[in-house]
Order: structure tokens, then sequence, then C-alpha cells
């Protein structure tokens, strides 16, 4: 036998898929979501990938993220530009038409996420727990916000990652070389579409070793196949960028930039996004008279400089990253309230969350190392950059699942007396 049997994906949760599926396409039009904002000519529509996808649409090359002709880039990773500017192409730049298409394919994105969900969650835990995480996610309000609002990566990631999650668990007693080649490609391309998701490689990669070592099973000719068809996916990418750049660039050279935004002078844990080059003119001009690699790599001098003159400032920022990452980023607000209460839900659910994690490991669940390794891994690199709500996006599914794994449990331990205990309990009291 090649591999493991798996059971078939019931037909409800298929239909379950179809059902969120069209429940956020009509979210677009009920809420007028395909109506972008014209201010900035039209930035907000996918900001920088927007303007490369419009480049792309115009034959202009992999270029200009913030326009005016500034040349090739590297800025954003490909595949997500790319996906835009065939929209574009097709049904035009900056169009209702286009931000229709584009917002109903996030929709797919998010709707298809349901079937990795209920795979983990079944291989996890049990067929309750695993159509419950699925109808959720399925009917949540705030998981259609990123579909129908963000025309971004910001519902591939999440789907991309839980297929890595779902294969990473099936490879710790997957047998042959066909598993390897998936999970090789899923990472390829999880890192052509969002690079931040590379965080969680290497840890993946040891616990699906270690799962394997105990089980007796081979894996190292299994490692080389998978990251052959890694770098295989890769190169087209890094070849072209060392083509146009003149030097190796891993798929995107945008770091510098983003590491200012989060450590530089007034830093709170915050964007300061008054320092973007769509937002600040001479910052504009530093980056057309630069270049983008140089303007990078000064951006990313300035930010260590401030570093170096402040390291216990930079180790509170860092701090409130944290906090941020995990409570919701502050909004504005004129109140004076030492707490602001518009974010509770959002720490509620982190809470469920981790809460769902400790107890998932305390119970030495199957995966729950996996878990505790996405956790951990995954948001490190906001924790040094700067936080914002989608940034906990791509880890949604697994957190999810945890969540509601702890709620399962409470339920379990306090179950709701039944109609036959109801009088019974009664007659006590009296």
């Amino acid at each position: 036998m090649d591999r493991p049997s798996r059971p078939a994906i019931p037909k409800s949760v298929l239909w379950l898929v179809l059902l969120s599926f069209l429940l956020q396409v009509a979210s677009i039009g009920i809420t007028h979501q395909y109506l972008t904002r014209p201010a900035e000519d039209h930035f907000a529509f996918g900001w920088e990938m927007g303007r490369v996808a419009r480049s792309i649409a115009l034959g202009q090359g992999f270029s200009n993220p913030y326009g005016d002709n500034t040349g090739p880039t590297a800025w954003e990773p490909p595949l997500y530009p790319y996906l835009m500017g065939g929209v574009f192409k097709i049904f035009g730049i900056y169009t209702y038409a286009s931000a229709w298409v584009l917002l109903i394919i996030n929709s797919a994105f998010s709707a298809l996420t349901c079937i990795p969900i209920y795979l983990i969650a079944r291989k996890t835990f049990d067929e309750r727990i695993a159509l419950s995480s699925a109808w959720t996610w399925a009917l949540l309000p705030y998981i259609w916000y990123w579909s129908v609002h963000w025309i971004w990566d910001t519902t591939f990631t999440p789907l991309v990652l839980s297929l890595i999650f779902l294969v990473a668990l099936e490879l710790d007693e997957w047998r042959g070389w066909r598993g390897w080649v998936i999970f090789g490609a899923l990472w390829g391309i999880g890192a052509l579409a969002n690079p931040s998701m590379l965080a969680f490689l290497p840890f993946c990669g040891l616990w699906i070793w270690w799962r394997r070592h105990r089980s007796g099973l081979p894996s190292i000719s299994g490692v080389v196949l998978s990251s052959l068809v890694f770098f295989v996916l890769l190169s087209p990418w890094l070849i072209r960028n060392y083509e146009v750049f003149g030097r190796f660039v891993f798929i995107r050279d945008d770091f510098g930039l983003q590491f200012r935004l989060g450590n530089w002078k007034g830093a709170e844990g915050l964007l300061m996004a008054y320092l973007q080059p769509n937002l600040n003119k001479l910052e504009f001009e530093k980056f057309q008279r630069m270049g983008e690699l140089a303007y990078a790599a000064d951006c990313k001098r300035l930010a260590f400089d401030w570093i170096r003159e402040n390291p216990k400032r930079f180790a509170l920022v860092s701090l409130k990253r944290f906090f941020y990452y995990w409570n919701g980023v502050p909004r504005p607000s004129d109140s004076r309230a030492p707490w602001d209460f518009r974010n509770s839900l959002f720490l509620a659910s982190s809470v469920l969350c981790l809460w769902g994690l400790f107890r998932t490991l305390r119970q030495k669940r199957r995966g729950a190392w996996l878990f505790a390794g996405l956790v951990l891994t995954y948001p490190t690199t906001y924790y040094f950059v700067f936080p914002h709500a989608r940034y906990r996006h791509p880890i949604e599914p697994e957190l999810l699942i945890l969540a509601v794994f702890l709620i399962s449990e409470a339920r379990r331990r306090h179950p709701q007396p039944t109609t036959d205990e109801i009088p019974a309990r009664t007659s006590d009291l009296q």
C-alpha cells in the first residue's frame, strides 16, 4: 500500500463549501465591496500588488510597485500580482468588474479551506469536531471579511498553509514518494504567494522526520526529493530576479522597508505608515533616485541604527507587537478609557485558541506539537516588524480548530441536563 487510506470527504462538507461560497459572493454585492476606493489613483485596489498587476496588464512586466515607472521589481512575491494582472488584462484595470472577479476568487479560496480544516480536525480529534470546525469557518462573518474586503493573498495563504499542515500530518506514516512531491510543491507555491510562511518550514520538516523516525520509516530520500521539487518551483523566479538585479534576490526584497516601518524614531509597536513611499513624497523620490535594492538596504540600515541606539526601546516595542498580534491592533479613538473593548472579541478568540493548544498538548493529541510549532514560528516575523489583524489570518484555520476543540471539551465537562433530569433535580431542591 502506497499511503494510508483516507476517508472520503462527506457530501455535507462539499455542500458546505458551496454554501459558504455563495454566501460570501452575496455579501460582496450586499455590502458593495466591489466599489473600490478611487483615491490615490486606486492604490487601495490591491496596493503594491495592484500597481504591479497594472504594469503586467499594460505589458510593462513585473514592475512599478508604486507606479511612475520605477522599473522592474521584486517588492512583492509573484503569484497574486500575476493573478491580478491576468484579471486586469481581461476585465480592465481597476474596474468594478475586476474587483468582482478577484473578490469571487478570494471567496472561492476561503470556501475551499473548509475541506482541509475538516480533514485536519478529523485526523487530530474526531468527526464531531471536524464538522463543527468546518461549519464555523464556512459561516463565520469574520472569516468572510478577509475574502470580500481585501484584494490580496489573504485567503489563498490560509488555504495553502492548511494543505501543508494536512500533508505533514499524513507524511508521518505516508509511504512512497508522492507525499514528498506534494509537500515540496505546496511549499513552493506557498513561498511564491507569501514567503512569511517559510518561518514554519524548518519546524514542520523536523516534526515529520521525528514522527517517521519513531515509526521506523525512512526520510532522507524524501527530504531530498521534496527539496528538489521546492527549488524547481522557485528557480524560474529566482533566475528572473538575478537577471533583473544582477544579484541573488530570494523571492522579494522589501524587508528593509517593512523593518523600518516598525523600527525607527517614534516607534510604538505599530505600523508607521507615513514612511511608506505611496504616502511620503520624499520617500518615493528617494525610492526613485536610489533604486529598489539600494532603497531597501538603506531602510534596513536606518532601522538597525535605531535599534543599536535604542536596544531597550526595541525590546519594549517588540513586546508590544507580540501583544498586539494576539490582542488586535489598537484603533484610533478619542476615548481615555484604559481598555479598548473593541478588540475584546479578537483577544477572546486568541485566548480560546491558545487554551485549546494547551489542552491539546496536555492530552498528547496527534499533531499537537505540529499545532504548537505553527503557533510558535509563523508569527515571529511580525513581532519584530509590525502587527496587523490580517497577519494572523494565515494560521486561522488551525487556530479555529483548537478553539472548537476547547469549546467541545467544555461542553463535555458540563453537559446540559436532559428533560428527564430536570424534574429529578427540582425535586431534590424541595
